[in-house]
């Protein structure tokens, strides 16, 4: 039995869209070589992928040569943004703030992040009153 397709890219689409969306347009070639230090992958593995991901909709490709370059179709931040919504609607029962209050428990924030996160939670509570 065929499994589901995913309504998100998958870990390594996912990877792929980050480098498009990073560099611009590119290569298999080109995206093959990004993803090295991370993931050593034939380049036949990584253009069957690619080739996928044009299939779902997730980048465009057009003629560049005797290759083809490849673009993102799906913007990131919608994209991000779609799949944290959807973890804390799985995970958190639809609650933002149980996953913020597990990642600042779980993560190593440095003094940077901290007061970051304290602005916004600052500009937060004054868009509020």
């Amino acid at each position: 039995m065929a499994r589901p397709i995913s309504k998100h890219p998958t870990e390594l689409e996912l990877e792929i869209l980050k480098v498009l969306w990073r560099q611009g347009p590119a290569s298999v070639r080109q995206v093959r070589d990004a993803l090295v230090p991370f993931r050593d992958l034939a380049y036949t593995s990584v253009m069957t992928i690619m080739t996928i991901m044009t299939e779902k909709g997730y980048v465009q490709r057009s003629k560049l040569g005797s290759g083809y370059a490849y673009r993102p179709r799906i913007q990131q931040q919608s994209t991000l943004r779609r799949m944290t919504r959807d973890l804390v609607d799985r995970a958190y029962d639809g609650s933002a703030a149980a996953l913020m209050l597990q990642l600042i428990e779980t993560a190593d924030l440095d003094a940077d992040e901290l007061k970051r996160l304290r602005e916004l939670i600052d500009r937060k509570e004054e868009e509020q009153s």
